[in-house]
């Protein structure tokens, strides 16, 4: 398993714990796939999510990744940032998907741009900060952006391979733009 998919886990499952704590947005709904599949059919977000995550997982069987990716996409086009992040992961792996840095990304930004902190959030500005500082495929390597990301994800241990990759001068232009981000994407 490489560094980045462990420091992921261990991100998701910190922040899990946290939000499940926080917020009931995050709990998660029972394994009933026909309950899950009539609320996703009539528009529920959140039960879009968690039918993706259960075809993903293989809760109803096994797993089936063209139909996660499909409740995961409705989700994730409709704001929910925990499909955002899940889509990324799955295009980052090649998880179902053609394998591509460019659309994790895209993913991970979309769920890193929320500005209210649950789950998804953290994890994309995370996981974005991560694709940074590793760089390649079509994802430039770009120390300050990963900086700023995970400052904005504020997990210390990614924070702090990130912070010795870098010039002092590099990472005070990290904790600006940082700030400068918070400062535009005020909290509702």
């Amino acid at each position: 398993m490489n560094r980045h998919l462990l420091l992921s886990l261990l991100v998701i499952a910190c922040v899990s714990l946290a939000g499940v704590a926080q917020t009931s947005q995050v709990r998660r709904p029972s394994h009933d796939k026909q309950t899950l599949l009539t609320t996703a059919q009539h528009g529920d977000v959140r039960s879009q999510f968690w039918l993706g995550t259960g075809y993903e997982e293989g809760w109803f069987g096994k797993a089936d990744y063209r139909e996660a990716l499909k409740w995961l996409r409705r989700a994730a086009v409709h704001g929910d940032q925990d499909a955002q992040n899940s889509l990324g992961r799955m295009y980052e792996e090649g998880e179902g998907v053609p394998h591509s840095d460019v659309l994790a990304a895209k993913w991970y930004r979309k769920a890193a741009e929320h500005v209210l902190d649950d789950g998804g959030a953290y994890q994309g500005r995370n996981n974005l900060g991560l694709l940074y500082l590793d760089g390649g495929r079509g994802v430039p390597r770009d120390v300050v952006r990963a900086y700023m990301w995970l400052r904005l994800a504020d997990v210390e241990v990614n924070l702090a391979a990130a912070k010795a990759q870098m010039t002092a001068a590099q990472v005070k232009e990290a904790e600006r733009m940082a700030t400068e981000w918070k400062s535009s994407h005020p909290e509702r």
